[in-house]
């Protein structure tokens, strides 16, 4: 099922200072940058390790580009700081039909389209103790 955490979703107001902070603080570099029209952010992504499956580790940094975006709505009510975690899977299909079937209420009915062409879906955080979780099964293996 789930093979690694592939990232950890920070929200910020600015990205390109936040991205300079942790480019200054602990020496991480942006590995992949984007706009997510549909998620409504400026995404970077600084790649931290390479993991065993064949993936990588990653810190999502996201600025909304709306304010009424999923991201741009949470940090109106809680501001900057961690946003959810996500972990990696080969089949984001099946893996979230599963978990489906465990009583989590998946929030989206058929996987969207991340960060690096990747799939994704999220699941309740009501229903994972309160972190917001995402499932990730990457583009390929180019993609890490």
């Amino acid at each position: 099922m789930l093979t690694r955490i592939d990232h950890i979703g920070i929200a910020c107001r600015d990205l390109d200072k936040t991205v300079e902070f942790y480019r200054a603080t602990y020496g991480f570099e942006v590995f992949h940058s984007e706009v997510n029209e549909e998620q409504g952010v400026r995404e970077a992504m600084l790649k931290i390790n390479d993991t065993g499956d064949g993936g990588a580790s990653y810190l999502q940094l996201l600025e909304p580009i709306r304010e009424d975006s999923p991201v741009g709505k949470w940090l109106a009510k809680n501001g900057e700081g961690v946003h959810h975690i996500a972990f990696g899977t080969a089949d984001v299909d099946t893996d979230s039909e599963e978990i489906r079937a465990k009583g989590v209420r998946v929030l989206y009915e058929q996987p969207r389209t991340g960060s690096m062409g990747s799939r994704i879906t999220f699941l309740h955080p009501k229903d994972c103790g309160g972190v917001l979780t995402e499932l990730v099964t990457a583009a390929g293996p180019d993609a890490h």
